[in-house]
């Protein structure tokens, strides 16, 4: 996997070298501990996926500039905000191969460094004057937490129906994609149809991103987003091969399944949930909707002029699909 991201961040393999400058100034402080800990999170070397979309994005529709920096700078921090506070909410004591903040500094501490990094990406949008990206970003944090919300609200009851599960995951998961190529579709074109059309690619790809791991967490390869498989059922999620295939069974076999994933140890509800799974055909009917989302992200970019970026932006398309055909 680490190999195709290398390919995929190849073309814009030079703007990630000075984002990295960008982000790594844009964190410091004059306090101590904050300092301190900022320096711990360049530490937590991630895949950079979101800045990489990006510089593409922005490459995809003109030429990279500081405003596209700013972009990339404000999506990174607004993502580890969010990651430094599910890692206090989910009690994780690793991250990135390392030990998370919360378990280094304790809670307290983690939740306001996550205060801090969200602060600081506002602040440095409003610094540059780029209110429009506030804006994009903004919007991206509310339909993050109004996705998880309305997940644990429904996880609690144990009952999720599909249109609802496509709303969790595209305000949760698809929402900062879809910020990370609007951002940078913006960052160099004024042109709203273009950008309209990145943002569109990014809910796509982000949509089919997760679907990708709900498939991977039953199946037991390595995920894209860096969680161990069988993750969501230890956490008793329905994920769309459960639900596809509880909508798929009788009343009753549905019933029991739920009874199953409820009450059951995850050693013993494991292996019945996936038997169930596969005799509804949870998993191929989750690949063929990674397959139709990953489709219409295609489509959306199909009419830009040909470039090395738009092929690189297609392949990064099939990346996310073809891991689990």
């Amino acid at each position: 996997m680490d190999l195709d991201l290398k390919k995929i961040s190849e073309p814009v393999e030079k703007e990630l070298d000075e984002f990295k400058s960008h982000f790594r100034e844009a964190i410091r402080s004059k306090v101590a501990l904050v300092d301190l800990i900022s320096k711990y999170i360049l530490r937590q070397k991630g895949k950079k996926i979101r800045p990489i979309l990006v510089m593409l994005s922005a490459k995809l529709c003109g030429e990279v500039n500081t405003r596209s920096f700013t972009a990339a700078t404000l999506v990174e921090m607004l993502h580890t905000a969010t990651l430094i506070h599910d890692d206090v909410v989910d009690d994780a004591k690793t991250r990135r191969g390392l030990a998370s903040i919360n378990a280094v500094w304790k809670n307290k501490i983690a939740v306001l460094m996550g205060d801090y990094m969200l602060s600081r990406g506002l602040l440095l949008a409003l610094e540059n004057d780029e209110c429009g990206f506030l804006k994009i970003t903004s919007r991206a944090v509310k339909r993050m937490s109004e996705g998880e919300l309305l997940q644990i609200q429904k996880n609690r009851k144990l009952e999720v129906d599909e249109e609802t599960y496509f709303r969790i995951i595209s305000d949760k998961t698809a929402s900062l994609i879809t910020a990370c190529c609007e951002l940078g579709a913006a960052s160099t074109s004024k042109d709203k149809n273009e950008i309209a059309l990145l943002s569109e690619f990014g809910e796509n790809i982000g949509i089919a991103f997760q679907l990708r791991d709900d498939v991977l967490d039953y199946i037991g390869k390595k995920k894209i987003m860096g969680k161990s498989s069988g993750s969501d059922l230890k956490e008793k999620k329905f994920t769309l091969p459960l639900i596809h295939s509880l909508n798929s069974a009788t009343k009753k076999e549905a019933k029991e399944i739920v009874s199953v994933v409820k009450n059951g140890t995850f050693s013993k509800s494991r292996s019945i949930v996936m038997d169930f799974i596969k005799e509804h055909n949870g998993i191929e009917y989750t690949v063929q909707k990674t397959a139709e989302y990953c489709s219409v992200a295609k489509s959306k970019i199909k009419d830009f002029k040909p470039s090395e970026t738009k092929d690189t932006m297609e392949k990064f398309v099939d990346f996310i699909a073809g891991r689990i055909s």
